[in-house]
């Protein structure tokens, strides 16, 4: 009789983790800065708090995916964040932050939007928090970056490249969401 409740039980744990294996997720393997520059060009200088109301503060965000398997996407966010005042460079900073996903359970048509969005929507505060903070050493204010939608950015990334496809006759290949955001 136990031998029938031990079988019985194992084979109750493997039909769990069967189904466990088939659950729709995404795991983050690992992630990492790819490659990161802070520029200061005019310090002292531009220190003095001395800026001008003229200044401006330019945010570039764009997203790029590599599939390295059948289930494993290395996804890395990029952020560029300037400020000018007038033709003066107060700031360049340049950001890709990295990561390799495993996305499991999920159909095939659902895997891009996901890689697309999802994945760099776990990326983006990390990668907020790196520019804040590098900003911040660099003797400014730190740079808090609003929220960034990247389910509007995808899907205005890949209405443009539907039109560029059907203006040039070409399939869509891929896609890279870009953007660019002004504060």
């Amino acid at each position: 009789m136990a031998d029938e409740n031990s079988n019985e039980n194992g084979a109750e744990a493997t039909a769990q983790s069967n189904e466990a294996a088939q659950a729709p997720g995404i795991h983050v393997l690992v992630q990492y800065i790819k490659d990161f520059s802070f520029e200061n060009p005019n310090a002292p200088m531009s220190l003095s708090g001395d800026v001008s109301k003229n200044s401006k503060i330019n945010i570039g965000v764009n997203v790029q995916a590599t599939p390295l398997s059948e289930t494993d996407f290395e996804v890395v966010l990029q952020i560029e964040a300037s400020a000018k005042d007038g033709e003066t460079v107060i700031f360049n900073a340049e950001l890709y932050y990295g990561a390799v996903f495993k996305i499991i359970g999920v159909d095939a048509d659902a895997i891009h939007p996901m890689v697309m969005i999802e994945c760099p929507r776990i990326l983006f505060p990390f990668a907020r928090r790196i520019v804040s903070d590098a900003i911040r050493d660099g003797g400014f204010p730190p740079l808090m970056i609003d929220p960034i939608d990247f389910a509007a950015l995808y899907r205005d990334n890949v209405l443009a490249n539907a039109e560029v496809s059907e203006a040039n006759g070409k399939s869509d290949e891929g896609i890279t969401a870009e953007g660019e955001t002004k504060q």
